[in-house]
């Protein structure tokens, strides 16, 4: 692994440490508020989790995409391809164990499997990933540019934004019940196969769908911001060239140009906010620049940590974790889906009694899908699509 990359594979780390421990709680009944999602509008550092691996897909893009300068068909057929493969993961995921269950046992019936079959859910985290890598991908082979990339970030936030507006309906474009996203998603694949977790205002269950499609515009968007900044750390290349007697100058200048960025666009969301709120579910154009601009501060942090200070073994097992990534997040999923088989979540009761005991077992569940995940780290092996 290059050293330009340590620094995101950390990034990618802590984001995989974090997304292992807000999804596997030992109970949902007893979390402490940060580990919680925002209700509806506004962020909490949980809701930071997806939009950080999303600006770390995009800062990839920009270290792998190099191959495919002067050759944009090879690079969008590459695009095309791995945004089917991660699809297809998350949708897998979705059907595991494959079978309907009962009592913590497959049920091989006919009837019941296809009943259970025509009441999955469709999309997913992978699959938004997948969807915004797509149209993120498409963009930056075809623009190449870094300004014309930025216009395409505005491009893609005015487009979901009046979306959203013209097609809206009471009681506002940005709420559960009058915003046109929970509307397409439902046209397009039917109540039965979208997400049902949110509720409205009377207290029914909503057929919205967070990772739906007309969020991976902005999803896309929040890719391309990841772009920019690994087009920015890619010409940190020609700086340290320049000068190869102090190359840390070329490196703390490149820290400074992203923790300002990061700033500026933190700063711009909470004016953006009075008029679109920031808004995880929908992935709100205020979303996009909260999310990304946290997501550039804290990775300024970490290059200063990782690649000037040298503090490489503090972080290194973040650094696993975030070089198989995928991997992490499949394990995680598998893992929580098979309790049934073993009669429910291990110890639940003990970690069931408070906020202590509860994150207690997400911090022991994140640390063993680490102990998946160091043997391969330490053999360089890194599962990829």
């Amino acid at each position: 692994m290059k050293k330009r990359f340590e620094s995101l594979d950390v990034l990618r780390g802590l984001t995989v440490a974090f997304m292992c421990i807000v999804n596997n709680p030992g109970t949902w009944a007893h979390q402490f508020g940060m580990l919680r999602h925002a209700s509806w509008d506004g962020c909490t550092p949980t809701d930071l989790v997806y939009p950080f691996f999303v600006f770390c897909m995009g800062c990839a893009m920009a270290f792998s995409f190099s191959k495919y300068e002067g050759n944009a068909r090879a690079g969008a057929l590459k695009v095309v391809k791995r945004a089917i493969g991660i699809f297809l993961v998350g949708f897998l995921l979705n059907l595991y164990p494959f079978f309907p269950t009962s009592g913590g046992h497959l049920v091989f019936g006919w009837e019941e499997w296809t009943d259970w079959l025509s009441g999955k859910r469709i999309f997913g985290v992978l699959q938004r990933i997948a969807m915004a890598y797509l149209i993120a991908g498409l963009l930056a082979v075809w623009l190449k540019t870094p300004k014309k990339v930025g216009i395409a970030v505005g491009v893609l936030c005015v487009l979901f934004t009046g979306i959203l507006l013209i097609f809206g309906r009471e009681p506002g474009p940005f709420t559960l019940e009058g915003c046109v996203s929970r509307r397409i998603d439902v046209a397009l694949l039917g109540e039965d196969h979208v997400y049902h977790g949110y509720r409205f205002a009377d207290g029914t269950r909503a057929a919205f769908d967070p990772e739906g499609v007309l969020g991976s515009l902005t999803a896309a968007a929040s890719c391309l911001i990841g772009y920019l900044v690994g087009k920015l750390i890619k010409g940190t290349n020609a700086l340290r060239a320049e000068n190869p007697s102090d190359p840390k100058a070329a490196e703390s200048y490149m820290v400074c140009r992203i923790f300002f960025w990061g700033i500026v666009s933190v700063v711009s969301a909470e004016i953006l906010d009075n008029w679109i709120p920031i808004n995880k579910p929908l992935w709100s154009a205020s979303y996009v620049f909260f999310a990304g601009g946290w997501a550039m501060v804290t990775l300024a942090f970490l290059t200063f940590c990782v690649d000037i200070l040298g503090a490489h073994r503090i972080f290194e097992p973040f650094k696993a974790m975030g070089s198989n990534a995928l991997m992490a997040f499949v394990l995680s999923g598998v893992f929580a889906k098979s309790y049934q088989f073993i009669g429910g979540q291990p110890g639940a009761a003990f970690f069931s009694q408070n906020e202590l005991t509860s994150l207690l077992y997400a911090v022991l569940f994140a640390l063993v899908i680490f102990c998946c995940l160091w043997p391969l780290y330490k053999n360089n092996i890194y599962i990829r699509l």
